[in-house]
């Protein structure tokens, strides 16, 4: 099995699977209300059947080579994740994306963990773009694009909307050029 020690706090970083749906449903209850403050992500796993279609999701998408999902361990409490919610090996793009609930935040666990798909997705994969795409209220995501070296691209304007909010999208990438693993 894949583990990568995240450096800090016995944090861990680990394939997340549908069999481990139970424990990430048990996660998604418990950070919800901060994980969905500026993605929809916690919306998908409103039950135990929803997360586990989710995971199942990523599972798929990672035998078909178009996106991948893993879990953020602290010892052994799963308090967030990252993935790619999109891969396009032919094209050389992806896009990185993540979440973390309360309890977990201010230790630069996504910041490390996103360097770490970054790393494989450019040095492994032959990426030449990896992207990140961020609501414009979202200070801490928009913090850890600038920690790995991100870019921003531009602001597409009242992009989305979530919880009745239409909401900025600002998107942030990296090229292959410019990553220093």
């Amino acid at each position: 099995m894949f583990v990568r020690s995240l450096g800090v706090d016995d944090a861990e970083l680990r394939p997340l699977d549908p069999w481990q749906a139970e424990e990430f449903f048990a996660h998604m209850e418990r950070g919800r209300e901060f994980i969905g403050e500026h993605i929809g992500f916690a919306d998908k796993a409103k039950d135990l059947e929803s997360a586990r279609e989710l995971l199942q999701s990523y599972a798929d998408k990672a035998a078909a080579d178009t996106g991948r999902i893993f879990g953020i361990w602290l010892g052994e409490k799963l308090v967030g994740g990252v993935l790619f919610r999109v891969m396009d090996i032919p094209q050389g793009r992806a896009e990185v994306g993540c979440w973390l609930e309360p309890a977990a935040t201010g230790k630069g666990l996504i910041t490390r963990a996103s360097r770490i798909l970054i790393d494989w997705a450019i040095c492994e994969r032959g990426v030449h773009r990896v992207e990140w795409q961020v609501s414009s209220e979202n200070a801490p995501s928009i913090a850890v694009a600038r920690r790995l070296g991100m870019s921003r691209d531009g602001v597409l304007r009242s992009y989305f909307l979530h919880h009745g909010v239409r909401q900025d999208l600002e998107v942030w990438s990296v090229l292959a050029s410019e990553w220093e693993s």
